[in-house]
């Protein structure tokens, strides 16, 4: 039998991957591995990918929005088994098509950067509570102390400072360490989340709400929900205008549940006061999008407020890794996040293993 091939669709970093390379190479299998960086002028990354992937068996890869795992692009693998994520999000799959095609795919059973987006997203909003940017940029311009440069308190203190309200929309992984930091702040905590156990809210010190009172109450808004049917453009025209003319959007999650061209709007007619923005609908930004243009009524990051030195998305490099390994051995593998394709993946591939090692020894 021939070497089963893993087309590596897009790849982390060598510092952080190339073990798990190494692992399946010394398993038995072939790598195709694709560009960090489908986006180089000139390139038709739809074409090469295309190559790459024919007669793949397995897919395995990070986020990678520019150029997704498309139907058409696992068609060009009759025998793909499997599509890998290193990540919990699967918003650059077609998983409908990966079901009808018999494919199983796989996530990260938790965000392997979750800390990172956590600890990123406190960052965010103390940079935009303090007028960090404003306060840098005006002493190298010379200058000193500036009125309109004045931070706000977070919490409540005794002095009568009553503290402000924060809004953590999706109480998941992510959502509750976000509220844990918060918790020696003393911030008033709101939290909407209809997917998870009442006891999730009292645990994390959030008060459970609906979604328009904690728009309606909330200084920050702060957006941690996958990209779903259900959360595409949650924040549109209808739910800024519910916000606060004070208010601050955070959005750390995915940049599809946001309304781009409705918070732009927002911003220039002062309906809402700021936003903090780490992910877009298309990226890289455009250098042509309105949001370059809004100086310091937005805070804008490169989709990078995971990106850590250590331990980044490493581990969910090794559950793709031996998710591969598994469905290449016949085996249903772990965190599967289509069970539907079951039933037909089994009639597929079930017990039909390549000779690998470790995976089937």
């Amino acid at each position: 039998m021939a070497k089963p091939k893993i087309f590596v669709f897009a790849p982390d970093t060598e510092k952080r991957a190339g073990d798990t390379y190494v692992k399946l190479e010394e398993a038995g299998c072939e790598l195709a591995i694709g560009s960090q960086d489908w986006r180089t002028p000139g390139l038709d990354a739809t074409e090469i990918q295309h190559e790459m992937a024919q007669g793949a068996d397995a897919y395995m890869g990070t986020s990678n929005r520019s150029n997704p795992v498309t139907r058409e692009l696992m068609e060009a693998s009759p025998d793909l088994r499997i599509v890998a994520k290193y990540s919990i999000g699967v918003d650059d799959v077609d998983v409908q098509a990966a079901t009808d095609l018999g494919i199983i795919v796989t996530h990260g059973p938790t965000e392997a950067n979750w800390g990172g987006v956590a600890e990123g997203t406190i960052a965010m909003i103390l940079a935009v509570l303090k007028k960090t940017r404003e306060r840098d940029e005006y002493m190298k311009q010379g200058e000193w102390r500036h009125p309109a440069h004045q931070g706000r308190y977070l919490g409540y203190r005794q002095d009568g400072n009553e503290g402000i309200t924060i809004g953590i929309v999706g109480l998941g992984r992510i959502g509750r360490r976000v509220c844990d930091l918060l918790a020696p702040w003393r911030v008033r905590l709101l939290a909407y989340d209809p997917y998870v156990r009442k006891a999730d809210f009292n645990i994390h010190n959030a008060q459970e709400t609906d979604f328009d009172t904690l728009l309606a109450e909330s200084d920050v808004v702060s957006m941690h929900v996958i990209h779903t049917e259900e959360t595409d453009k949650m924040i549109n025209a209808e739910t800024l205008a519910k916000m606060k003319p004070s208010a601050i959007l955070v959005n750390t999650a995915r940049g599809a549940v946001v309304d781009e061209a409705a918070v732009v709007e927002a911003l220039e007619n002062d309906t809402i006061a700021s936003a903090a923005l780490d992910a877009f609908a298309d990226e890289p930004l455009s250098p042509e999008s309105p949001l370059l243009k809004l100086g310091h009524k937005v805070l804008l990051s490169p989709h990078a407020v995971q990106n850590n030195v250590e331990p980044g998305i490493r581990a969910g490099i090794g559950w793709a890794r031996d998710g591969v390994l598994k469905a290449l051995a016949g085996e249903v593998p772990d965190h599967v996040y289509n069970p539907e394709v079951l039933p037909r993946w089994r009639e597929r591939f079930e017990g039909k293993k390549f000779q690998l090692w470790p995976a089937n020894r």
